[in-house]
């Protein structure tokens, strides 16, 4: 199976590297917007340097998730993932739509906090739900996870308003559809790849692409992330110190009417290294309509019907993972 997952290695021009800081100083918007436009169009993964957030939050992040996963299995099985996609999951639980085996991850789902009198969780509306954070077992991972999350979901922001300069919008298009955002992150941890996950075709994360809108992704530094390229090669996106990940989800190549990308992508991890990796997947609104239209695409030229952002998300989660299988 020498061949399996195998992938090029392109010069960095593939997957381009974007400095935003001059977003984060309310500076020029133009030609972030359009380096964005630029990537999102042509591969739908760029990596974002200048994005402020520190080295001690990161490291903060990354050191904390993994001594959660060093925890002993029964402490973790006290906050099982349950249907709203909030808790751990175990090895052997996700199994991504045309892939086939399971994946060898292990991960931790959060999400934004929301108050238990909030509405929209009296309503039950698609992911509105508390986290389910191991307060006896761990206190530590609430407390050193957030400043993370939090850093991370203000730069998002501001990459989601270049992102709506980039398709002729107003720069605040996105910020009525982010008032109680979808922000789920997840904590993830990929054992060694071996030579018995090769040989049945297993993957850290099968071939996939992301649900939803935008995704930040924060890898250490023992690689394994690959892309597919419109080449139709596969091309690893190795860790460039200082960058996060950004990559274009499902429902952002919807709302743009096809002029985004959602690409392709997976990981196995042949570093020898435990691996981990933190990504958050920005997403609105649970109700927030995503419909072309209101991307300036007219119904005539519309490929894709109106849907809701929780109603999509959750249907691509029921196909992906076993806990909303009985």
């Amino acid at each position: 199976m020498t061949n399996f997952a195998s992938a090029k290695t392109l010069d960095q021009s593939a997957i381009p590297v974007i400095d935003i800081s001059s977003l984060l100083s309310d500076g020029d918007i133009e030609d972030v917007a359009h380096r964005i436009h630029d990537a999102a169009a042509h591969i739908g993964f760029f990596y974002i340097k200048g994005h402020g957030i520190s080295d001690d939050l990161i490291s903060q992040a990354f050191n904390v998730a993994k001594d959660f996963f060093d925890l002993p299995v029964d402490a973790k099985e006290t906050i099982a993932v349950n249907t709203s996609q909030r808790g751990w999951m175990a090895t052997g639980m996700s199994k991504l739509q045309g892939a086939k085996t399971h994946d060898l991850k292990e991960v931790f789902f959060w999400g934004n906090e929301i108050a238990s009198d909030h509405p929209d969780l009296i309503a039950q509306k698609p992911l509105i739900a508390e986290n389910q954070w191991p307060k006896d077992a761990f206190p530590r991972l609430e407390a050193e996870l957030k400043p993370y999350y939090n850093a991370l979901c203000n730069v998002a922001r501001k990459v989601l308003s270049a992102i709506a300069v980039s398709l002729d919008q107003d720069q605040e298009f996105f910020t009525s559809r982010y008032q109680t955002p979808l922000a789920r992150g997840q904590l993830v941890y990929y054992p060694q790849s071996s030579q018995d996950d090769e040989a049945v075709e297993r993957f850290g994360v099968a071939p996939h692409t992301d649900f939803g809108v935008l995704t930040f992704l924060l890898q250490d530094n023992n690689g394994g992330l690959q892309v597919k390229h419109k080449s139709g090669d596969w091309i690893e996106a190795p860790p460039i110190p200082g960058t996060l990940v950004c990559n274009i989800g499902d429902l952002l190549e919807r709302w743009s009417n096809d002029r985004f990308q959602s690409t392709l992508h997976r990981v196995i991890n042949r570093s020898g290294n435990k691996r981990y990796s933190i990504p958050i997947f920005f997403d609105p609104n649970t109700d927030t309509i995503i419909d072309p239209c209101d991307l300036g695409i007219s119904e005539k030229n519309r490929k894709y019907e109106p849907i809701s952002a929780g109603d999509y998300i959750v249907g691509r989660n029921k196909k992906s993972f076993s806990q909303f299988k009985g």
